[in-house]
């Protein structure tokens, strides 16, 4: 089973379409490149850099017909593809990152080698990320202003440093236990939208919750957000009337250690998606669904 099935099998389209939403549904097939030999420090890159083509083709394709976009996944290297996609319509979009780990390693830093560790560095101008085989297509297209972390707890010496010279937005958990989640949503949402309307793109790494609410993942971190926060937080950016865009992802079934963890995550990743998308409300939104599977092994 693959990881964006278990969440259709589990009624997601049924549950959008009950709260009103025009929902279409889309797969991408993804292709394996044989000898895909690291570079530096980046594993897999010709695969990650072809599947992630192929989703900013089709997230942009989404986007210039007047949808929003829902990406499942997968692990979080997806974001290089449905961020980049998504800046091709509205090159102005800022960036809610939900996730315990800063995912802003590069090729150069990172420890384990997983993409899925870096697509922020990927992402942003700022750090120049350059030269990697696949990701020939790639214009970084975000700039650290426009990009706010939610739920960090588990960051890198590298990230650490960029995360602070670089001088980017973030809530860690202490923040979040300090501020509260309303808080802490209002002061990002406040920072992304002071000057601007702008369309948002949520990019939510379902390991940002508590691993009790979500064990089915690669790499979960204790001590996460809660259920009601998590929810919360989607609650408040759909009632910007902005969220253009949404990632989530990190739905791994193959790393549940029980069928009650497995349903769990999965549960939960729906409540976040339907909250996304007005839980509850009148009215109809229309929305494409892409579903993209790639390897995850750790951060």
């Amino acid at each position: 089973m693959i990881w964006p099935e278990v969440v259709k099998k589990a009624g997601l389209i049924d549950k959008l379409t009950a709260q009103g939403c025009d929902v279409k549904d889309r797969e991408l097939k993804i292709d394996i490149i044989p000898n895909d030999l690291p570079h530096h420090n980046a594993k897999n890159p010709r695969t990650v850099g072809c599947a992630n083509e192929k989703l900013a083709s089709a997230v942009e394709e989404v986007k210039k017909d007047g949808r929003t976009c829902l990406v499942v996944g997968g692990d979080h290297s997806l974001a290089i593809g449905s961020i980049s996609g998504h800046a091709k319509t509205e090159p102005d979009l800022g960036v809610i990152w939900f996730d315990a780990h800063a995912d802003i390693n590069t090729p150069l830093t990172s420890l384990s080698g997983n993409i899925h560790g870096q697509p922020v560095a990927f992402l942003l101008k700022e750090l120049k990320v350059s030269g990697v085989p696949g990701f020939k297509w790639l214009k970084p297209c975000l700039s650290v202003e426009n990009i706010v972390y939610i739920g960090l707890r588990d960051v890198d010496k590298a990230e650490h440093y960029f995360l602070k010279s670089l001088g980017i937005k973030y809530y860690s958990m202490t923040e979040i236990d300090q501020l509260g989640i309303g808080k802490v949503m209002e002061e990002a949402l406040d920072y992304l939208l002071a000057n601007k309307k702008r369309p948002i793109h949520l990019s939510f790494d379902v390991d940002g919750l508590d691993p009790s609410l979500t064990p089915a993942t690669g790499t979960p971190v204790p001590g996460g957000v809660t259920l009601r926060e998590g929810i919360y937080v989607a609650e408040q950016l759909y009632k910007t009337g902005l969220l253009s865009a949404v990632d989530i992802v990190e739905i791994n079934p193959r790393l549940g250690k029980t069928q009650e963890g497995v349903d769990s995550t999965v549960n939960t990743a729906i409540s976040i998606i339907l909250s996304c998308f007005g839980k509850a409300r009148e009215g109809s939104h229309k929305i494409d669904i892409l579903k993209y599977q790639v390897t995850a092994s750790g951060k």
